[in-house]
């Protein structure tokens, strides 16, 4: 299929480009550094031989990508599934939208889940803030990654929403690719999921027709994720305290680092994927009356309630729970053990965090709310 020009910078590799793009990586220093500390016991020569044997993306992904991240759910997670039943057409391709816990694992999971279901894996929407090594941005490009940038100025972010728009819709009914994206820009760092109007408001500044008609075309499908232990969860605690105690406090590459290499190595517990249905019948069921924005807000709200109550909620959640609201609504559904491991892992992590003015409680607070919240967001989903 011939690509529009338009979409070179942001679009992932198409398979006739990626001889030429295996061949700079494999001649890159610091991917070799970095596949050699991942992949310690197999000879780089070798491994650079069944680079150049990938043909295409989803060779790439299933050579590689598959059974590395399998063997990490193995080392560092209790089991992963996905409940997809709500997927019933597959000759559709659709738009998952996601809460957002994971810099990498999400949208990676996700795909891995998708091949086990002999679905197509999904082309994924990623910050170019991430991207701080040219490998990086090469190897999330081979691995059908499509780029989002950040730090532009209002009309320079204008016109790549509208380009990033129209590739969305390319990629849907042209290319007919899955794609992952996330509700909102960045981590909900509290885990209080909440979809932004403007990712909606971007879907619709590519495709043709009405803001209904725009939105159908991508075939939305919330989908949620659940880990029963966030690895980064100190990190972003420690972030909250930093913030409160400097309002002008920014994140550096080395943090994004840091959280990419805490997220992908410590402990997550189970892991859960859950799709809702996709949502256009019910955008086709919103009254023609209301406003353009007034559509956005609606949606988001459906997407959110999907979101919420397919959460799974684990024993950990409940704890936070009764912590947070100094009661026991939920002691049947954990044991004093259960509880005992809970509060001791909520100590290990916070004596991670290295600030010299370290607040304990506010710490702990931080921690709990972010355990709480999908308990209580799943609460009000299905009443």
């Amino acid at each position: 299929m011939k690509m529009p020009a338009e979409f070179d910078e942001i679009r992932p590799y198409s398979p006739e480009e990626l001889p030429q793009v295996f061949e700079e990586l494999i001649a890159d220093p610091n991917f070799r550094a970095v596949t050699e500390s991942i992949i310690p016991d197999v000879p780089f020569e070798m491994l650079a031989q069944k680079i150049r044997q990938c043909k295409t993306n989803l060779d790439f992904q299933k050579t590689f990508f598959y059974g590395l991240l399998w063997k990490n759910v193995k080392e560092h997670a209790d089991g992963m599934d996905i409940d997809c039943s709500s997927i019933t057409d597959r000759s559709v391709s659709y738009t998952f939208i996601s809460n957002h816990r994971d810099i990498i694992l999400d949208s990676a999971f996700l795909s891995v889940l998708l091949i086990d279901n002999n679905i197509d894996t999904v082309e994924i929407a990623i910050g170019d803030n991430l991207l701080i090594y040219p490998w990086i941005k090469k190897i999330v490009r081979v691995n059908k990654s499509f780029i989002v940038k950040r730090g532009l100025s209002i009309r320079q972010k204008l016109e790549a929403s509208t380009l990033m728009s129209r590739y969305m819709h390319f990629a849907i009914n042209q290319k007919h690719e899955n794609i992952w994206i996330a509700q909102r820009q960045g981590r909900a760092k509290d885990s209080d999921d909440r979809t932004q109007e403007s990712v909606l408001k971007m879907m619709t500044m590519g495709g043709e027709g009405t803001i209904s008609e725009r939105l159908m075309d991508l075939n939305i499908m919330p989908l949620s994720i659940s880990y029963e232990y966030d690895p980064c969860d100190y990190l972003k605690a420690k972030e909250m305290q930093q913030k409160r105690d400097n309002p002008d406090f920014v994140k550096s590459p080395e943090d994004d680092l840091l959280n990419m290499k805490t997220g992908l190595f410590g402990y997550k517990g189970k892991i859960h994927f859950h799709t809702a249905p996709c949502v256009n019948s019910f955008i086709r069921d919103i009254d023609p009356s209301v406003s353009k924005n007034e559509i956005f807000t609606i949606l988001a709200e459906k997407i959110d309630k999907d979101i919420h109550s397919c959460y799974r909620i684990f024993a950990g959640n409940y704890i936070a729970y009764d912590l947070l609201k100094g009661g026991n609504r939920f002691e049947d559904k954990y044991s004093s053990q259960e509880k005992e491991n809970f509060l001791s892992y909520i100590d290990a992590q916070i004596a991670k965090v290295d600030l010299s003015e370290k607040d304990y409680d506010f710490l702990k607070e931080k921690m709990l709310i972010m355990y709480a919240n999908p308990l209580i967001n799943h609460l009000v989903a299905i009443e």
